[in-house]
Parts: structure tokens; sequence; C-alpha cells
């Protein structure tokens, strides 16, 4: 495990094969989550699956969806497979709201 990033309650950690993300993700600090997530998957070798867990975000907002497809891009810009999105039960309804359900290979996990 390492913690890639550290902000007011908000925290990423790379896990594995996997980012994962705890706390409040708010604009004041998404691009620096962006930037931070995607630095890590531009390290990972091309072939490789990743995953993002985002269970633990809460007070969602857009600004988590932008984070979301940003690593996405840097994933495939990457050449990497992503294999999985976990997403807190707000931010799946967010995700349906926005369509974006169809695009990520989002694992419905409620609780």
């Amino acid at each position: 495990m390492s913690k890639l990033l550290a902000r007011n309650g908000l925290d990423l950690e790379a896990r594995d094969e996997c980012l994962v993300v705890c706390g409040v993700v708010g604009f004041e600090h998404a691009a620096e989550l962006a930037d931070a997530g995607s630095r890590w998957l531009a390290r990972r070798q091309a072939g490789e699956a990743v995953s993002f867990d985002l269970r633990g975000v809460t007070g969602v907002s857009s600004a988590a969806l932008t984070v979301l497809l940003e690593w996405a891009r840097a994933a495939r810009r990457a050449g990497l497979t992503l294999e999985r999105v976990r997403l807190s039960a707000a931010l799946l309804r967010l995700t349906d709201l926005a369509g974006l359900e169809r695009l990520l290979p989002v694992e419905s996990v409620r609780g």
C-alpha cells in the first residue's frame, strides 16, 4: 500500500493494482487527485489490469466523476486494462444519472 495523496479528509492510496479513494472529493482537490492517480497509472506496465475503488467516497459531487473519467483516459493512454470500478451507492446513482455506467466496468457494490 502506498499513500499517493492526503488532503483535508481526502485520501488516495495505491493497493496492489487498485487506486483507492476515501473522503470528500470536491473541486478544490479534484485536479490534484486526478494528477496523482494519473501519474501512478502512467508508471504501470502496459497490458496490466487496474481497478478503481471509490466506495469510501462521501459528499458526492460531479468532481468525483471528473476524476474517474480522467483516470479512465490515463489508463487507456498507458495501455492498461480497466478491470473494475467500485463505487459508493451515492456515486453509483450519480454515475447512472450521467449515463457513465455504459462507459466504465462499474461493479455494483451497495451497502
